[in-house]
């Protein structure tokens, strides 16, 4: 039987339309499976500037870091912070506060503060160590030999310069400028309660902040590339790459922090509910994570911010393994003799896992040339970080604010731990001289800005598989 001239056309027709359509669902189908695998494609092999491969952290972290993290982090010790949220921004004048609910942070009244990190109290082996007095007195007992011995031969006001002195060359080795802990405007913020997610702070006044990071206060080729017109639409793998590894490290550190804040917020994204009725909930945005690392929208940059995320890891973890000795020492004294034994015991866990991890940040390359260049950049290196840690009170929304003060605080602290002129000389707390010291807001801001990495190394897994099943 012949097919006519029309049943040949008809059939033509609707196999070309059966091609077509077999054609485009075979492309679109290889399009999803991509889409779940793209905004990871560089979390693989050897990590930038470092020894480690990216698989190695992700099981390091997520199997044996986090989960004692977590569980770390919600001790008294490490949960109540002492902040100042109402200082003035040094650079510019704030137009706005950030004026949505969830900008808000809930402070801690006196009494729910545990004794022992307030002062009042002393434990039983050690000197009360948190009080501003005590530590101030400690700073100069260590680096001038102990002013009480020569109380009798100088004067008040002779004593009072000296402690000038003293907090002039404790400034020296700080990579941060810390909250005056004698302001009126210090608070107790409880971080359990005032959880880091996404509350809708945007616009030009966040854009203004990140902005003055990288083009202010990063390390750049300026000179030869010019002013930059907004801090994420440099292409700064080509900025960077002829870069010497101090300058290449500030970057990656400042990036791979921006990084960890913006996984946080993909991370607690609210979403209301379907109904209009029910409250919403704060979950993953996939979206937002896809808009903010996906290469197609990122100008194929977003994949090696991520990456950078594991470079400041890696710093911060070395940090913590190289003032092992330090904290060893700490008492980690609140007042609740059960939980101060039980954070002792968690911390001393975790830090023989950092000391076992197999391939740390190597911070002995760096400032490591001729001395006084060395000098000269590590110095410039602190200064930019310091001006970094400033901006910090140029955040309109106070969560936000509170969040990126302890982080930067945190990092400066791994920094001076890494960088410090002493070097960590001894540990050894019958020897005065030159012996490191940090405070209890460094010791929890150190704790809580690696808490932050650990979770948004973890929450990196979360979305890979999230995306994932939406191409299933």
């Amino acid at each position: 039987m012949f097919l006519d001239k029309n049943n040949s056309q008809f059939i033509i027709i609707i196999t070309s339309i059966f091609l077509y359509v077999f054609v485009i669902c075979n492309d679109l189908e290889e399009e999803l499976s991509s889409l779940g695998e793209r905004c990871f494609c560089k979390l693989k092999g050897r990590i930038d500037d470092c020894n480690c491969s990216v698989d190695t952290v992700d099981y390091f972290n997520n199997v044996k870091i986090h989960p004692r993290l977590k569980s770390l982090l919600r001790k008294d010790y490490f949960r109540y912070f002492r902040v100042n949220l109402n200082r003035d921004c040094p650079f510019w004048e704030v137009d706005s506060k950030c004026a949505i609910r969830d900008c808000s942070v809930k402070t801690c009244p006196d009494e729910q503060i545990p004794p022992g990190i307030k002062g009042q109290h002393q434990p039983k082996s050690h000197h009360n160590k948190y009080s501003q007095e005590t530590q101030d007195l400690d700073n100069c007992d260590e680096n001038h030999g102990g002013l009480g011995a020569v109380d009798s031969t100088i004067s008040d006001e002779n004593k009072e310069e000296f402690a000038r002195w003293q907090h002039h060359d404790n400034a020296q080795e700080n990579f941060c400028e810390l909250d005056d802990e004698t302001s009126i405007d210090m608070q107790y913020v409880d971080l359990q309660l005032n959880p880091e997610r996404y509350t809708g702070y945007k616009g030009a006044s966040a854009h203004r902040v990140w902005k003055s990071i990288y083009e202010e206060n990063c390390f750049t080729l300026r000179d030869n590339y010019g002013p930059y017109s907004t801090s994420r639409n440099i292409n700064w793998i080509e900025v960077i790459n002829p870069m010497c590894l101090e300058k290449r490290a500030f970057y990656r550190a400042i990036s791979g922090l921006h990084t960890s804040i913006s996984i946080h917020l993909c991370a607690q994204h609210y979403t209301k509910a379907k109904n209009g009725f029910s409250p919403g909930e704060w979950r993953p945005n996939v979206e937002e994570f896809r808009k903010r690392y996906d290469p197609e929208l990122t100008n194929n940059e977003g994949p090696q911010w991520l990456k950078n995320l594991y470079f400041v890891y890696l710093l911060e973890l070395r940090a913590i393994a190289k003032a092992a000795p330090f904290l060893e020492q700490e008492y980690f004294y609140t007042g609740n003799e059960e939980e101060d034994e039980s954070v002792r015991q968690a911390i001393k866990e975790i830090l023989e896992i950092a000391n076992s991890f197999p391939d740390h940040f190597n911070e002995s390359v760096m400032f490591s040339g001729n001395k006084k260049q060395a000098k000269i950049m590590k110095e410039e290196f602190r200064r930019h970080f310091w001006n970094i840690s400033r901006i910090m009170d140029c955040v309109g929304c106070d969560k936000c604010r509170l969040w990126g003060k302890l982080q930067v605080q945190g990092l400066g602290t791994a920094f001076k731990i890494l960088f410090s002129v002493n070097q960590l000389k001894t540990f050894d707390s019958n020897v005065k001289k030159n012996r490191f010291h940090l405070t209890r807001t460094e010791i929890l801001t150190l704790f809580n800005a690696f808490g932050r990495l650990s979770n948004s190394v973890y929450q990196l897994e979360v979305f890979r598989n999230l995306l994932k099943s939406k191409t299933d």
